[in-house]
Formats: C-alpha cells, structure tokens, sequence
C-alpha cells in the first residue's frame, strides 16, 4: 500500500462553487494504476460532507494526468462562503492522501 502523493502531485482551482482537482503522475508507467484507483466514485467517497454535488473524472494519457470535476464543492462558491479554504485548495492535500494498492496483480 503506498499513497498518492508518492506516485502524483497534484493542483487546484475553483470557479464559484466548483472545485477541479488535477492529479497528475509523477512517471507515466504510473498512469494505468491511477486510472484504475482514482475513479470518480472513490473521489466522491473520499469527499463526503464536502461535495454535495456530482465528481466527473477526465482523463488526459497524454501528460498521464487525471482531473476531476466537483460541483458543490465550495460551501456555495468562493464569494460567497465563510469557509477558511474558500478555494480548496486543500482538497489536493487530501486526496493525495488517498491509499493506493501497489501490490503486483497476479
């Protein structure tokens, strides 16, 4: 078991009330792991009581990155909200924190 943050990094950003996570591999042989461990549901588990709206994953094998899509993801949008991380940017943290299965499959 390893964590994200040991195969990816990651970067935020918001308009109102969305939130977009990309997640992005460290080394490309890393890609399909990721596509099969970071799935928008896993994604939307992982921000219960966070996100009150749907989490739509995209995919991008060309820079080996994955991004996702998080409506209802800002306590009602950046302007609008008293929460202390108005942007998210701390979902990344978070999400790098996510464990990942790494056992060879046999």
């Amino acid at each position: 078991m390893t964590k994200l943050r040991e195969l990816a990094h990651s970067r935020t950003g918001d308009k109102g009330n969305t939130s977009n996570i990309s997640v992005i591999a460290y080394d490309a042989e890393n890609y399909p792991l990721l596509l099969e461990q970071v799935t928008s549901a896993r994604v939307k588990a992982l921000f219960a009581g966070v996100v009150e709206g749907d989490v739509v994953r995209y995919e991008l094998p060309n820079i080996a990155a994955l991004n996702f899509v998080m409506s209802g993801a800002l306590g009602g949008g950046v302007t609008r909200s008293l929460a202390l991380d108005a942007h998210g940017k701390s979902l990344s943290s978070a999400l790098l924190d996510l464990d990942i299965d790494d056992t060879p499959q046999q």
